[in-house]
């Protein structure tokens, strides 16, 4: 088994699990059918594609960068009609930053791996109107656990957090701190009581009828050396010059 980890970071997210009709909310972390629906992109697979070997990969978060929530006013129109859509909210996670993780076969994790390096289709954040500020790959697939993947890896917050989090240990009459707690969400253990359920496992992403199963899971914390980050400003990032070209269908 191999373990895939993936930086999740932009300007803005959204990763809803229970949105419905004019309300469309975001859960606080990126949520498994999103991060599922992104690597499918990725591979260039359709919609109406079967999603039973990604469903079935482990999958865990870690929170590096809690962000903001923000609302929006939506208002849209028919392209072809110009009839006025119904007005609806919509909400988003400003400057949030995630490490997640997934986990399974060897094979189908590298080529997971390889889909992000060049993606069919553009990698999103849990909606189409948020494209990834950094990419979304960190390492090659490693040959460790999940949840110890994830609570090694380095601080991915950015450097405007990294500066908030030294002046808040400071401010409470301490030296700078030498780590930092993150919060960890990962899918129940066999045998236990969740301490919650999410409807976020992706059955069909048919726009015909979408469908998603429950998922238990679970809270950790870890620590995590505020040192063991890179403090240095992301490289410009423009995920649409990965696209691979792909030839026309013969609908």
């Amino acid at each position: 088994m191999s373990v895939l980890l993936l930086r999740l970071a932009g300007p803005l997210q959204s990763w809803g699990s229970a949105a419905r009709f004019t309300r469309r909310t975001t859960e606080n972390a990126p949520t498994k059918s999103g991060v599922v629906g992104l690597l499918a992109a990725a591979q260039g697979r359709r919609r109406d594609a079967d999603l039973s070997d990604l469903a079935a990969l482990e999958f865990g978060v870690r929170v590096d960068q809690p962000g903001t929530r923000l609302r929006d006013f939506h208002t849209a129109h028919h392209s072809d009609t110009l009839k006025a859509m119904p007005l609806s909210e919509r909400f988003y996670l400003a400057d949030a930053v995630f490490v997640a993780a997934v986990s399974g076969e060897d094979r189908l994790v590298q080529r997971l791996y390889e889909a992000l390096l060049e993606p069919v289709f553009l990698p999103y954040l849990g909606r189409r109107s948020c494209p990834p500020s950094r990419p979304v790959s960190i390492a090659e697939p490693m040959d460790v656990g999940l949840e110890q993947a994830l609570r090694e890896a380095r601080w991915e917050a950015s450097r405007w957090y990294r500066r908030k989090h030294e002046a808040d240990s400071r401010r409470r009459g301490g030296p700078a701190s030498k780590d930092v707690r993150l919060n960890l969400l990962l899918e129940n253990l066999p045998g236990t009581v969740p301490e919650m359920t999410s409807r976020d496992l992706p059955v069909s992403f048919d726009p015909r009828h979408r469908r998603y199963g429950l998922r238990g899971l679970r809270t950790a914390e870890v620590r995590v050396p505020v040192a063991a980050g890179d403090a240095s400003p992301p490289p410009p990032h423009d995920p649409t010059d990965l696209l691979t070209p792909v030839a026309p269908r013969n609908d």
